[in-house]
């Protein structure tokens, strides 16, 4: 059918490999499936084995093309040798998803310089380095798609952003530098940003049942996220369609930030 050739042509991530960082877990899984069943192969990376095998093995068993590596991603030295082994299932990348995160936030004037070093180290310097590692390959062949998750706290500061704001307000940043450098070449560089998501790095707000009603209520949808809510959004920002969309900052909140 028409409709059938058009849709693979705008969406269709078929012979593209694609690293999904913190892709065992919350966002980063929802996106790491979603760009397997678009037909990427993926390369899922984060630090617990476990988890890492099962959102592989739950990816192979539906027929997609997944391998993963465990990796310490607060470390220089453990992001530059996992930068190397990512390449070791597939090849180089043509999609860098960075959805890894630490959510480390005592109250700003308690924040000692671990935490701080610890949260730039994961949700900063990690997209850095392995922005470096694999961009400059992408706009070598021509063709490249990096993604970073970030957070409403990025523009607003409320539930004690602290350091975390901070990270993803820079990472907001790193992404239209790199836009800069490479979009010339046909790497865009975009970023998603959630609302409240029920994941592992929303356990404290989680933990209060009024708070998370609030959040839902001041959404334009009334509920609060999902993993699954960012699959279309993650595929579009992969794909040939988006190639006139870079240094652009995707908002999927239901609405939240529109309040």
């Amino acid at each position: 059918m028409i409709s059938d050739s058009y849709l693979s042509s705008l969406f269709s991530l078929d012979g593209r490999v694609a690293v999904v960082t913190g892709g065992s877990s919350g966002i980063g899984r929802g996106i790491a499936g979603a760009l397997a069943r678009a037909g990427a192969r993926v390369v899922v990376v984060a630090r617990t084995e476990s988890d890492l095998t099962e959102t592989v093995t739950e990816l192979t068993d539906q027929g997609c093309r997944a391998a993963w590596v465990s990796a310490d991603l607060g470390d220089r030295a453990g992001i530059r040798a996992a930068a190397e082994r990512i390449t070791d299932a597939f090849g180089e990348p043509d999609i860098l998803v960075n959805a890894a995160g630490v959510n480390l936030r005592p109250p700003m004037g308690e924040v000692a310089e671990d935490v701080w070093d610890t949260t730039m180290a994961v949700n900063l310097e990690a997209p850095f380095l392995l922005g470096e590692r694999f961009g400059p390959g992408m706009a070598e062949r021509g063709y490249g798609r990096i993604i970073h998750v970030t957070s409403q706290q990025a523009h607003r500061a409320f539930a004690r952003s602290g350091v975390y704001g901070v990270s993803k307000g820079a990472l907001e940043s790193l992404a239209r530098s790199q836009a800069e450098a490479w979009s010339p070449h046909g790497v865009t560089c975009n970023t998603l940003v959630p609302g409240f998501v029920l994941t592992r790095l929303n356990t404290r707000l989680a933990a209060d049942p009024e708070r998370v009603r609030a959040l839902a209520a001041r959404t334009m949808v009334g509920r609060n996220g999902l993993a699954g809510d960012f699959a279309g959004a993650a595929v579009f920002l992969a794909s040939p369609g988006s190639a006139y969309v870079t240094g652009h900052t995707l908002f999927v909140d239901g609405g939240f930030s529109a309040h």
